[in-house]
């Protein structure tokens, strides 16, 4: 149906109904109805303005949270040489792309668009993942409760921020199934190979009785990475992906959103090489290219799904979907 077909259907003089612009899915007229009957379906809810608010006040904290770190060298004054480029790279990659992103992702969503929505949970995915560790690992000191307050922000906008997509309606965008096959076994394979990753150090550590090194190095008691990844992360990314595979609407919300997450958890990684070399420090390049590697193909991965997505759902879904959805799926 034309805009032109949608707009007569519309009583005279009703009003259009505000907040979030263009999530809803194009009023249509269902076959064998009256034809003056209409339905919408709105993929995310009006009440969404809210978190998307909350995160660009919390990505502005942010941004001037790094500018502070990175211009005040006694904020981490306590941390060992091996941890120190770690957190400037952090902070390199909160202000260049992080908070940024945040902030352009949370305006075009506010401006109707469901690419940007769920493109700004995954940057919100990352973001408390990444104060969880500021907070709990860095030495206390004065931006200790600026990283606590981004956390908490960052926190509720996301569990918000999911709580208002229609799962249903997201998944109906949709149009080809092959790159939905294609990102399930990318975030499956990834999740693994990084746990299988973490382990490899735990583990024989474990059984020698000794602290890894790595640890040592940091000065820290344990590793908040592998714990973030392997008690929380990891294993929410591969259900997400088994659930992709099984057809879940729950899982085409989450995917674009860990993919999104894995591609800025390898950002830091890139950038701390370049910061130690900055310092004219010895610059651990070892990771870099299958890292770099990882991260363009998550971003062709990301573009591929975004570019079979539809603006506005069509009277068809695609082939095959939606009787199964409607018959099986519950998230």
């Amino acid at each position: 149906m034309n805009e032109q077909t949608t707009s007569a259907l519309i009583a005279p003089g009703a009003r259009r109904p505000r907040g979030l612009r263009g999530t809803a899915v194009k009023s249509h007229t269902v076959s064998g109805q009256d034809p003056t009957s209409t339905t919408e379906h709105k993929a995310v809810s009006e009440r969404a303005a809210i978190w998307l608010w909350l995160s660009i006040a919390a990505a502005l904290l942010a941004a001037a949270g790094s500018v502070i770190a990175l211009a005040v060298d006694r904020i981490y004054a306590g941390l060992t040489p091996s941890f120190l480029p770690q957190a400037l790279a952090q902070d390199v990659a909160n202000l260049a792309f992080v908070s940024p992103a945040l902030l352009l992702l949370a305006a075009l969503a506010l401006r109707g668009s469901l690419r940007a929505y769920l493109l700004w949970l995954g940057v919100l995915t990352f973001t408390v993942y990444n104060y969880v560790i500021y907070a709990f690992s860095i030495p206390f000191g004065p931006l200790f409760l600026l990283w606590v307050a981004v956390l908490g922000m960052c926190a509720y906008s996301l569990i918000g921020g999911v709580t208002m997509v229609d799962h249903m309606a997201v998944a109906a965008r949709f149009s080809r199934r092959r790159p939905v096959i294609v990102a399930a076994w990318v975030l499956i394979v990834t999740a693994i190979l990084f746990g299988l990753l973490w382990l490899s150090q735990d583990v024989p550590a474990l059984l020698a009785g000794k602290t890894p090194q790595s640890l040592i190095d940091m000065g820290l008691p344990t590793n908040p990475v592998h714990i973030l990844d392997l008690g929380f992360f990891l294993p929410a990314v591969i259900v997400t992906g088994v659930l992709l595979l099984a057809r879940r609407p729950l899982a085409y919300t989450l995917a674009l959103s860990f993919l999104v997450f894995l591609v800025l958890t390898g950002l830091p990684i890139l950038l701390t090489p370049v910061v130690q070399a900055a310092r004219r420090e010895t610059a651990a390049w070892g990771a870099a290219i299958p890292i770099g590697t990882l991260t363009v193909t998550l971003l062709v991965v990301v573009g591929w799904l975004l570019s079979t997505m539809r603006t506005h759902e069509e009277p068809a879904a695609a082939p095959g979907w939606r009787d199964r959805s409607r018959s099986q799926c519950r998230w």
